[in-house]
């Protein structure tokens, strides 16, 4: 496969490489300030578990549903104004809704319904983003790139709440909207200032439903991507109680103060950005199947110590340590997929990485969740931990005798 014309050359901080992760940067911070707002507006207005339930439901499930098309679309078309019209999208509706709320039509359903629009939106943006990388990007400079992505997404998280917790406290929830609309115009404003062609496909394009199956085969029938996708399945279902208990845990355990919660973030979101920075300097993971599998074991020796944590501050370094390896494992099985995916399948591969993403969370706290209230939490942790653990060394041993595919030129 042929690298892109326009790839040739490309230094770390190329002019298109630092607007687009400062664009796409942007669009996330607006994005997560109103995903905050939304949810402590709805605790806070109705303090009812099933609207919360079907908040999370709007903002999930139909971003797994659109997916697939989304990556089909991300094959056919031009990726980064598919890009600008997902974020166009999703402002307009944005805007509409923060009309509504000065208007005086305060509604739990327009706050649903508007979930539903934003998730849409970002289940057709999120394929689009993940394949325009190699576009931008030369292959040996994937993984710091992506690095630094990682480490300014984990700051705009640190950042993002706080933000959204002052604006909600101190003025209109309508103007938590408002925030986004600005962030998805400036992301807008300066994509248009990076050039991007379409991806040349040889192929002839068929129906949606077509183009769908064929990316599904193709990705099952690759054995690497086969493995990393079923490594996903488990990994993900795995380190939801990780994700999702641990406040639970914390409550019961150590105190429901809500700085010990609010630490429980912080931690995570910094372990993460220096695990960001850490991945923008080393440069390259050579054997990245190991370094995965690596990074779950680590994952689920960390998970366990956090469910044998019996002093606070212990817990919070090994949630630290945790939140270190997260962007080196999604930089690795990023690049990993970037690396061994055709350019023309980019879009369809990663939107099925998206759907295990964003649905494999709720199925699994289906699980976790009543069982959280029959044994300890810690009790959880410490199995799904060393389950975990072993997945990595699974996963290792199972892709050791893996063929690779030809690279990507």
């Amino acid at each position: 496969m042929r690298k892109n014309d326009s790839q040739q050359g490309t230094t770390l901080f190329d002019k298109r490489i630092v607007l687009f992760l400062i664009s796409q940067n942007i669009s996330l911070f607006g994005s997560s300030v109103v995903a905050f707002a939304i949810i402590w507006y709805i605790t806070l207005e109705t303090s009812s578990g099933i609207w919360l339930m079907l908040s999370t439901i709007c903002s999930m499930l139909p971003q797994v549903v659109i997916s697939l098309w989304g990556g089909v679309w991300a094959d056919r078309y031009n990726r980064k104004y598919l890009i600008m019209l997902s974020d166009a999208f999703i402002a307009l509706f944005t805007l509409g809704l923060a009309i509504a709320f000065w208007m005086g039509f305060r509604r739990m359903e327009l706050l649903l319904a508007v979930s539903v629009v934003r998730s849409i939106g970002g289940g057709i943006q999120a394929p689009a983003v993940n394949a325009i990388f190699p576009q931008l990007v030369a292959q040996d400079k994937l993984t710091k790139v992506q690095g630094i992505n990682q480490a300014l997404n984990s700051l705009l998280m640190l950042l993002a709440p706080a933000v959204g917790g002052l604006v909600l406290g101190s003025m209109d929830i309508a103007w938590t909207f408002m925030i986004d609309l600005v962030t998805a115009a400036l992301a807008i404003l300066i994509l248009c200032f990076i050039q991007v062609e379409k991806i040349q496909r040889t192929d002839a394009f068929t129906s949606v439903l077509t183009e769908l199956k064929e990316g599904i085969h193709y990705t099952f029938s690759n054995p690497l991507l086969k493995g990393i996708i079923i490594c996903y399945v488990f990994s993900f279902f795995l380190i939801t109680p990780a994700a999702v208990l641990t406040p639970l845990m914390i409550e019961r355990s150590f105190g429901s103060d809500v700085w010990r919660l609010t630490a429980n973030e912080i931690v995570w979101t910094v372990g993460s950005m220096i695990g960001g920075v850490y991945v923008s300097m080393h440069g390259e993971f050579k054997d990245k199947i190991r370094t995965i599998a690596l990074c779950l074991v680590a994952f689920g020796v960390t998970f366990a110590l956090l469910g044998m944590a019996e002093n606070f501050i212990l817990y919070l370094l090994i949630m630290g340590i945790g939140g270190f390896f997260m962007p080196i494992i999604a930089t690795a099985e990023t690049v990993f997929i970037q690396e061994n995916t055709q350019p023309t399948m980019m879009g369809r591969v990663f939107s099925i990485v998206q759907i295990i993403s964003v649905s494999a969370m709720p199925v699994a706290i289906l699980f976790f969740g009543p069982l959280a209230d029959i044994v300890s939490v810690e009790s959880i942790l410490i199995i799904s931990g060393i389950l975990l653990a072993l997945v990595g060394i699974l996963y290792q041993y199972s892709q050791k005798n893996t063929k690779k595919p030809d690279p990507i030129h």
